[in-house]
Parts: structure tokens; C-alpha cells; sequence
């Protein structure tokens, strides 16, 4: 008997006024994989990451998480199977490093309840495993991207969720830091049988890291499956209108 998908995105529609932006969206995302969710800007790949975290609701369809239609879990239930980095997520309010990756463990704690121990100990390990123990102390303004994005990676392993969404969280970040982000999720993937489903633009990164592919086109799943067999030069010149036929995996 064949596994259920860990996330499974039924007829999906969605859209804002009378634009249409996603066109019956069916795909299955199976249990520990590791996806790109690409296409050219504005395709709906952003749209289709907060449709499949509860934080847009479509015209039709519907996405099952661990078999369950998210619209059945109530706020705290989702939070304990979904996590989400966002593109932009630098805050305003003056937060130390470890108080937000601390806010991880919201979806545990009981109304008025204070952090425990064992919630202090999985912050801690969370950044440790992120390289970020040694900015515990540091607000936002102190760091730089890259680091700070590694402590919204900490808060979201701090969230403990099988499933974890990124908003490009590669962007605005030199190649460096790119690098240093991807190693670090395809790590948590492995290591942590996390599944991950990463809105991405950058075709090489994407092929290096994904090992599956989800790409969007005309408002439609256009491939899904391995990485290799989809982003071929063929179907990047049809998808992104462009020659690129220098895709690979191995290190620069």
C-alpha cells in the first residue's frame, strides 16, 4: 500500500479580484522531500506557499496535510504541523535573537503559560544547529542578513513541524550566504526527514539542493517530479524564455 503525500494540493484556484492567478493546482509533496517551487515572477509560486500554509483561502479546492484538510485544524494544530520563512522577515519590534527564535515554541505553551526548560533547551539546540548561539543577545539591526535569516531558520526548527516553507529564503543574500543557507536545509532535510518546499529563482541553486521540482507556468503545475528530468534546457527556454544550459550539481 502506497503512502499518502505529506502535502497534497487538490484542484487548487486562486484569485484576487478578477485576476486569476493558480488554474486547478494538483500536486502531491511526498513525506522528507526536499522541493523547489519555481516559475517566471508573478506566476504564483508565493500565492501557492500561503495558500498551502492557511494564510490565503482559494475559490476551489483544497490542501491535505498529513491527510487532513488544513481548513479542519485549528490555528494551534497548524502551527504544530507548518512552519514558514517568509521573504521579508525583519521585524520592527526590538527582539533578541534567542526571544524570536523562542516564539517557535508558541504553538506548545497553554494560554499564560511561561517557556519551559525543555522549550529554553530546544531554542538553544535549534541555534546552535544553525550557528546562531553566538548572536543570541543580538537584534536585528546587529546582524547580517544571512545570520538573521539563519535565526528565522532556528525559530522555524524551534517550531518542531514536519513540514517547513521558505519564501526565497536566498534572497538579497551574496553567494556566500546563498550557499551557506542551502547547505544548511539540505542538511535539516536529511538529517531531520523535514519536508521542504522552497520558493526559488535561482536555476543552479535549485538544481545543486532540490532533489524534486514543482514549476509553475500559465497559471499551472507545468512539471512536477525529479529535478533532473525538469529542468532540462528544453523546458527552462519554453518556462523562462531563455537559453541556460549550464545546470549541474556539482561544486563550484
Amino acid at each position: 500500500m502506497t503512502a499518502s503525500p505529506m502535502i497534497s494540493i487538490q484542484h487548487l484556484d486562486c484569485a484576487f479580484g478578477t485576476k486569476q492567478v493558480l488554474s486547478d493546482i494538483c500536486a502531491d509533496i511526498e513525506q522528507g522531500g526536499m522541493y523547489a517551487l519555481m516559475g517566471l515572477n508573478g506566476c504564483g509560486k508565493t500565492t501557492l506557499l500561503r495558500c498551502i500554509g492557511n494564510l490565503l483561502q482559494p475559490q476551489r479546492g483544497a490542501v491535505l496535510v498529513g491527510g487532513t484538510d488544513i481548513r479542519r485544524y485549528t490555528t494551534r494544530q497548524l502551527a504544530r504541523q507548518i512552519s514558514m520563512v517568509r521573504q521579508h522577515s525583519h521585524t520592527d519590534f526590538e527582539f533578541s535573537a534567542f526571544e524570536t527564535v523562542l516564539m517557535g515554541r508558541n504553538p506548545y505553551q497553554r494560554r499564560l503559560q511561561n517557556e519551559s526548560r525543555r522549550d529554553w533547551a530546544i531554542v538553544e539546540r535549534c541555534m546552535r544547529l544553525t550557528h546562531t548561539w553566538e548572536h543570541r543577545l543580538s537584534k536585528p539591526h546587529e546582524m547580517s542578513g544571512g545570520e538573521w535569516q539563519r535565526v528565522m531558520i532556528a525559530r522555524a526548527l524551534a517550531q518542531d513541524t514536519p513540514v517547513m516553507l521558505f519564501d526565497e529564503p536566498t534572497s538579497n543574500l551574496d553567494i556566500a550566504h546563498q550557499f551557506e543557507i542551502m547547505e544548511l536545509l539540505s542538511d535539516i532535510n536529511r538529517s531531520r526527514r523535514k519536508t521542504i518546499l522552497i520558493v526559488m529563482h535561482d536555476l543552479n541553486l535549485a538544481y545543486r539542493y532540490c532533489p524534486s521540482l514543482l514549476l509553475l507556468h500559465n497559471r499551472r503545475i507545468h512539471y512536477q517530479g525529479p529535478m533532473h528530468d525538469g529542468l532540462t534546457p528544453a523546458t527552462v527556454r519554453q518556462v523562462f524564455g531563455i537559453d541556460y544550459p549550464f545546470l549541474h550539481r556539482s561544486p563550484l
